[in-house]
């Protein structure tokens, strides 16, 4: 077997020293994969097997403690051996750098970074702008996995954020909710679904199930990238194929910009995309979008501010049971209130007159409404539901489950229950009035967390007794 350049294991107390190691590690041996990459497809015969492993960081303690008691991550659970492997550093540089920083600073140790026996899948050496079934023959693409390693879905499961990992005796603890692999495996997924390179992906993001968001969020963004505040605007780079799920970029330099997704309508397009954004690490993610309202007392165009959901959209039941409360952030309800009084001018007793907060029902039945009234109408009353729609439920508990910070804006577009259907004409008018002020709301309150510092946003509420000390 062909083999890439060896290092040793090294230790490190300055986290700048330790990101260049997993640096130096990842590039050498992704170039390495390349390049036997390269021979393969000149169909030399003598092409020997090739193999390359992830860089990987590991962390000893004696003593489990937190310089911060406030934190709600950057430290072990209790002494141990913990490690996990890294994968991208050109992307998740700043990410690792702050991890490290915390580690070392917590428990004052050395982090350790070497090699890891995890492989290296040729797929995600080349980068997610590769195709093999473009670029390489049939014969190839059949004999690529006696020459490779390719994607094992043993190591990219889910089982460190479901908390069903169980570690073997004698051996580390989790570092990270994700594996390399996995990691990987999201980064090419997002370019699939969303058309954007992962790079562009900022911290704060905006989910939609409209395309009139996207459309109003495209000039906002356009005007927003011309001022010192942002370094750019960016779309989908393919304008040949739309892809299913678009996303557009605000960018900072630093990656706290906004990123807004079309995720489409309902809960399995809803899960399919947090599952891959989740790797990111966002410090935040919203989901904007219309509900239906279930109350007479609410007009069209007025706001749903959810404290609470009834989970009935099936999607993540066996990840994350319904006797599993899904509780609302305070950091991120209050931007959102404050985000909504400010934009329209309401405030106080008088926000009544514009917006509800409440428990919002998530459905997977696109058709909710045909059902059995007085069936259907008991668990809406037993819930005391405001509003429906296929999206929030959803996203919120994968916030939850991923550890990333939630909340969820929507706006009254119907009133089936109170023979108030979206019909066409009545939705155009409604979309024209409200969309661009629920957007606004939506920047405003991303622009106030950004103000407050991640370990302010990042709440205990999503930590466990037992977790992982990376964010």
């Amino acid at each position: 077997m062909s083999k890439p350049k060896s290092f040793k294991a090294r230790k490190f107390k300055d986290p700048q020293k330790a990101l260049d190691a997993i640096t130096e590690i990842y590039d050498a041996n992704t170039a390495y994969l390349q390049e036997r990459f390269r021979l393969f497809t000149k169909e030399k015969p003598d092409v020997e097997r090739a193999s390359a492993c992830y860089p990987y960081v590991k962390v000893t303690t004696k003593v489990a403690r937190r310089a911060d008691s406030r934190f709600s991550y950057g430290f072990v659970p209790k002494p141990g051996t913990y490690t996990t492997t890294v994968t991208r550093p050109d992307i998740f540089d700043r990410y690792y750098h702050k991890q490290l920083e915390l580690l070392i600073h917590n428990h004052d140790v050395s982090v350790e970074v070497g090699v890891s026996d995890t492989p290296i899948p040729v797929h995600f050496a080349l980068g997610e702008n590769f195709h093999l079934e473009r670029d390489l023959s049939a014969e190839q693409i059949q004999e690529l996995p006696q020459i490779f390693d390719v994607p094992n879905l043993d190591v990219m499961d889910d089982e460190i954020a479901n908390a069903t990992y169980r570690v073997e005796e004698g051996k580390p603890g989790p570092l990270s909710l994700f594996t390399a692999p996995r990691v990987d495996l999201s980064l090419q997924r997002l370019k699939h679904y969303c058309g954007s390179d992962s790079h562009h992906f900022q911290n704060y993001v905006i989910f939609t199930n409209y395309q009139f968001y996207i459309d109003e969020f495209i000039k906002i963004g356009k005007s927003k990238a011309k001022t010192a505040s942002y370094s750019g605007f960016v779309g989908p780079v393919d304008s040949k194929r739309t892809p299913q799920m678009p996303a557009y970029h605000l960018k900072r330099k630093d990656g706290s910009g906004i990123t807004m997704i079309n995720i489409g309508v309902g809960p399995s397009n809803a899960k399919t995309i947090t599952d891959h954004v989740a790797v990111l690490r966002p410090h935040a993610w919203l989901m904007l979008g219309h509900c239906a309202g279930l109350r007479s007392s609410q007009n069209l165009g007025d706001y749903v501010l959810a404290h609470g959901y009834l989970r009935e959209d099936h999607i993540l039941d066996k990840d994350l049971p319904l006797s599993i409360p899904v509780p609302a952030l305070a950091e991120i309800q209050v931007a959102l209130e404050a985000s909504v009084a400010q934009v329209t001018g309401e405030s106080g007793f008088d926000m009544k007159k514009v917006m509800r907060t409440g428990t919002v029902a998530t459905t997977d039945d696109r058709n909710w409404e045909l059902r059995s009234f007085i069936k259907q109408n008991r668990r809406l009353s037993q819930s005391r539901a405001i509003a429906m729609d296929m999206e929030s439920g959803t996203i919120a508990a994968n916030g939850f489950r991923f550890r990333v910070p939630y909340g969820t804006l929507l706006c009254v577009s119907d009133k089936p229950l109170h023979g108030n259907l979206k019909l066409p004409g009545m939705a155009d008018s409604f979309y024209r009035e409200r969309v661009e002020q629920h957007l606004q709301i939506g920047l405003m309150a991303m622009t106030m967390l950004r103000e407050l510092s991640p370990e302010k946003i990042h709440s205990r509420k999503l930590r466990s007794f037992n977790e992982v000390a990376f964010q």
